[in-house]
């Protein structure tokens, strides 16, 4: 039996919707992850386990609620931009483009890809991010009888906006001086989970979800304001930030990957001078915004051999201009040439259909 009550979702119950559901949304594609990325691990620091002990009744009680709702392992719940992810085995990662979205594991170990930098939180933490990112994500601890358990919430910019000019200024948790970075973990509070339970709680009250869930989603948000990541999620609600800045480059990136894209070209959307442009991107997505865009042509390359385009198709349609600098660099991503990754994702594909 399960921890908590319940069933693992049934993994062909995974449809169109799901695919671009939360915290690994986007096209959901496996990929055979190699080594551990480049770069240093971020972990949540500063939480006594002690403290996780303390709550851990009411996480536990928090994962059997959210079981009895999850579906699919990918599920959008009726409560608007709120979605519950579960596994009951660890994956061997999922590519995927985070939008700012904000994610608490209740049961189980994640670990997040994104550049040159690893996250890899848990129950004790949570994840912001802030920008619109491609990343890798992994479950790394998950049984049938302990599921990895997870909720995420797309971030209203406006909502957020709204709350930031209610606040008092002093009450917003700041960073340390220096540029910030677009995605970030942090110790989890008992306020911040209790905020949470409110949320998922609708679960179980559909029809309180019109009323009450623009007020509960407003504390969540508040509660992450107060907390370290207060002063990076104001960034992305400023218009006139550095962060929101470099996200304006980025949502152009994202409508405009398969062209030429100058970083001067870039740098002018943000409002920045060239030099000041490349080292903000840098600090906030972990990339240069040449590694940025590659990343995001690998990624709509391989939805496209997903659905059955060919290889070469595939490269020229996101940009490429050589076929064998495109499967160089795919390999490199993935783990696999182009053709020998399409034929495994549609033989798991075929694999789900027929279960």
């Amino acid at each position: 039996m399960m921890q908590g009550g319940g069933e693992c979702p049934d993994p062909s119950k995974i449809g169109a919707a799901s695919a671009a559901s939360l915290p690994d949304h986007g096209i959901c594609l496996p990929v055979p992850l190699k080594t551990q990325a480049a770069g240093s691990a971020r972990l949540a620091r500063g939480r006594a386990k002690s403290d996780v002990g303390a709550m851990q009744d009411r996480l536990d009680s928090i994962c059997a609620q959210v079981l009895r709702h999850a579906v699919s392992p990918y599920y959008e719940t009726p409560v608007p931009r709120l979605v519950v992810a579960t596994q009951c085995a660890p994956t061997s990662g999922v590519a995927t483009v985070y939008e700012p979205v904000t994610c608490l594991i209740l049961q189980g170990t994640k670990q997040v890809v994104i550049g040159d930098q690893v996250l890899r939180y848990d129950a004790s933490s949570y994840f912001v991010a802030s920008l619109d990112l491609p990343a890798v994500g992994r479950v790394v601890e998950a049984s049938p009888d302990k599921p990895y358990v997870a909720a995420a919430l797309r971030i209203d910019r406006s909502a957020l906006a709204d709350l930031i000019a209610s606040m008092d200024p002093a009450s917003i948790g700041h960073t340390p001086p220096g540029d910030l970075a677009g995605f970030a973990v942090a110790s989890v509070t008992e306020e911040l989970v209790e905020a949470w339970a409110g949320l998922l709680g609708l679960l179980d009250r559909p029809g309180d979800v019109a009323m009450l869930a623009p007020m509960r989603e407003r504390e969540i948000l508040y509660r992450l304001l107060q907390g370290p990541l207060g002063h990076q999620l104001c960034a992305i609600a400023q218009e006139d930030s550095r962060l929101s800045r470099v996200r304006r480059a980025i949502l152009w990136m994202h409508e405009h990957f398969d062209k030429m894209l100058p970083t001067a070209t870039l740098a002018e959307i943000a409002g920045m001078s060239t030099a000041s442009f490349h080292r903000h991107f840098k600090a906030a997505t972990a990339m240069s915004p040449l590694q940025f865009q590659k990343t995001l042509r690998l990624h709509a390359a391989r939805r496209l051999l997903a659905g059955g385009a060919e290889a070469s198709r595939a490269a020229y349609s996101v940009g490429y201009e050589s076929a064998s600098q495109f499967s160089r660099e795919y390999a490199r991503a993935f783990g696999l040439p182009p053709s020998r990754d399409a034929e495994r994702l549609r033989g798991a594909a075929m694999a789900v259909a027929a279960a």
